[in-house]
């Protein structure tokens, strides 16, 4: 093959790849609009329904108890029926949940279900909560299913930016989301459409994943081997195909894999990895962040919605940028570096957005004070923990285990996000707003040294690389970036 046939090969793989992973990182716009979208709408929900503070950490939760529902499920559906299938049926999910939330009928049109004399009366906000739940367990299964797909799908070398790609969906689901909420918060019911919206990508994504191939990790797992052939050779140039059959054959077994050999001695190490990671992530405050923070920033002094939502659009934007800077350097400068830079960051913003409410003298900068933590925050967050918890649970977990070991991880991300969503208001009336962000920054403090003592660098190693330094019972921290 000559020069300009193997440049015009290499440029077919190229956008082949791009292609398959777009389309799966769909999945990450579909899960951060709507985990985002609810920071506006849950404005002019707690208005008209007068709900209490523990009513709206209720709304908000709902969402992230679905997740923990369908993390816990997906590991088994998306080893049984592939990746691929698992998440047109997560987009499904979306559409229904988005639609379902946004036709809830208001306080004064409840839905009842009477049979013979049993009559049972359903109030909106409960509709709001069911539907909010269906569309929580489909961001359960997309958010581990996606960057499955995707780190399964991509040559080694490339994986870190393409996995993250899904990570940089999710920022941009948020950003639109808060856009959606910025252009319809001059009214009271516009709160529908802000849901209803959602089911737009969700259409989107399950037309576009019908036309694509399933994992040449999953297919081969499933004895499909000629498949998987084929799809690797869309993505792999054709002298490569042989060899990436030979090394995924080599960490196939016969049998399948059982919740006993998740738990292995040698794999234990990667599980702790992966939901300590898991905890960090969340109680550092980030969905605090995300889910809360016009509330946060009406607290620091903005006076009406609309322009608390509008100052929120400038966080969506950091949060896009600074991933699209991840994804740039996390295969030039490695996974762990990115954690300590970006982790100091976030112990500083944290500490300083409590200093911004802790000291009354500053009450006239205090909402500029706030909006600066608050930036500086989201962005050491998008080139750290934000991508990369992600990606090393999609990179660290051998392949027979690698669907039921995410997931577990998936199942405490929730799990942890569930917790601090549903306590972060009260814990801003017994801590008071100060000691809140404090403790999320002493939290930060200590994911830095969790990450010196226990994590590994997985830049530019195959993932069967990755896979035979676990099994040979060395330690996750001595494993080395490949130059």
């Amino acid at each position: 093959m000559g020069p300009k046939a193997e440049n015009a090969a290499d440029s077919r793989i190229k956008v082949s790849i791009y292609t398959i992973a777009f389309i799966a990182a769909l999945a990450g716009l579909l899960f951060g609009y709507d985990t985002g979208v609810i920071s506006g709408a849950i404005l002019f929900i707690k208005d008209q329904f007068k709900l209490t503070a523990g009513a709206q950490e209720g709304v908000v939760s709902s969402v992230l108890l679905g997740a923990v529902i369908g993390a816990a499920f997906s590991g088994g559906i998306a080893d049984r029926f592939g990746r691929r299938r698992s998440i047109i049926v997560t987009a499904l999910l979306f559409a229904v949940g988005a639609i379902g939330s946004a036709l809830a009928p208001n306080l004064n049109m409840d839905i009842a279900y009477s049979q013979s004399n049993f009559h049972i009366t359903i109030p909106a906000v409960a509709v709001i909560i069911l539907f909010r739940l269906m569309i929580g367990i489909a961001i359960g299964v997309a958010s581990y299913v996606a960057p499955l797909y995707i780190s399964e799908i991509s040559p080694a070398d490339i994986r870190g930016g393409l996995v993250s790609l899904n990570q940089l969906m999710i920022t941009c689901g948020i950003v639109v989301s808060y856009l959606v909420d910025y252009m319809l918060s001059m009214g009271q019911q516009e709160w529908r459409w802000m849901f209803g919206f959602g089911a737009i990508p969700a259409l989107i994504l399950i037309v576009g994943m019908i036309s694509l191939p399933d994992s040449p990790r999953w297919l081969m797992s499933k004895g499909l081997v000629e498949q998987a052939r084929g799809v690797l050779s869309r993505t792999h140039r054709k002298e490569s195909v042989e060899e990436a059959i030979n090394e995924i054959n080599k960490t196939l077994g016969q049998k399948e894999c059982s919740w006993a050999e998740v738990f292995e001695p040698c794999l234990r190490p990667a599980l702790f990895v992966g939901i300590m990671l898991a905890f960090f992530q969340q109680v550092t405050g980030i969905n605090t962040i995300i889910y809360y923070a016009p509330t946060i920033f009406e607290f620091a002094g903005f006076a009406s919605h609309n322009v608390a939502i509008l100052a929120t659009i400038g966080v969506g934007m950091v949060n896009v940028l600074m991933t699209v800077v991840a994804i740039w350097l996390l295969d030039k400068v490695g996974r762990k570096p990115l954690l300590y830079v970006g982790m100091a960051g976030m112990a500083l913003s944290l500490g300083m957005l409590g200093v911004a409410f802790f000291l009354p003298t500053l009450s006239g900068a205090l909402k500029w004070i706030a909006v600066g933590s608050v930036l500086c925050y989201i962005a050491s967050f998008a080139v750290s923990l934000g991508p990369i918890f992600w990606l090393l649970i999609a990179e660290i977990y051998p392949l027979r285990v690698r669907g039921r070991a995410m997931s577990l991880a998936t199942v405490a991300n929730w799990g942890f996000n569930m917790i601090v969503a549903a306590t972060f208001l009260t814990l801003m009336e017994k801590l008071g707003k100060p000691g809140a962000f404090w403790l999320y920054g002493a939290l930060s403090v200590a994911g830095i040294i969790f990450t010196y003592l226990f994590v590994p660098e997985t830049k530019g190693k195959t993932l069967e690389q990755i896979e035979e330094h676990l099994r040979s019972g060395k330690s996750l921290r001595t494993l080395k970036a490949q130059a």
